[in-house]
């Protein structure tokens, strides 16, 4: 903060310290008055975190395919792993781009940070379960931040894609809806 703010600052506590509580004005002291960027933490809470997991443990059906076909010796060829990822991307993109659900690019964007951490633990569960050791990105935790940038870009693209669907459809931005 700057000196100026702060100097502003101090001169509304004087002049607000003065009043009474029934004269006061209510909003004049909030951090989301006083700093902007306290807004987009209440976004976060605004998300639909139960949406927000079962679309993550949704894309678990990428992993577990992989696991059940190699456990079977089944050759799933390159192109099954993509169209799982399609399929999930396309579900993620019409759960939230048909519904009305706020901030759909964050929505996704956490969706995706939420598979990528549901994934290092369902490896770190398994792994030493099928092969007898510890494998994938905790046994290589330098790993570990690559796969969130990589599945956090996925949501990221797919929450931009769930916007471009809920504009189309005539849904209002959420900034619009809310009263801070």
């Amino acid at each position: 903060m700057g000196l100026e703010a702060e100097m502003m600052v101090a001169f509304q506590r004087t002049t607000t310290a003065t009043k009474s509580d029934i004269d006061r004005d209510p909003g004049l002291m909030s951090a989301l008055a006083q700093f902007p960027s306290v807004r987009g933490m209440k976004k976060i809470t605004t998300l639909s975190w139960p949406l927000i997991i079962g679309l993550g443990a949704l894309a678990l059906i990428r992993p577990l395919v992989r696991i059940i076909g190699h456990q079977v010796d089944a050759d799933l060829g390159a192109a099954t792993p993509i169209a799982i990822t399609l399929v999930i991307s396309a579900i993620w993109v019409a759960v939230v781009g048909i519904g009305k659900t706020r901030h759909p690019v964050m929505t996704l964007l956490f969706t995706g940070l939420t598979y990528a951490v549901l994934s290092i633990i369902l490896s770190g569960i398994l792994s030493p379960m099928i092969d007898g050791r510890l494998d994938g990105p905790l046994a290589n935790p330098i790993a570990i931040v690559p796969m969130l940038l990589t599945n956090a870009l996925w949501g990221l693209i797919a929450g931009g894609l769930a916007l471009l669907i809920q504009r189309l459809r005539g849904v209002r931005p959420a900034e619009n809806i809310e009263r801070y």
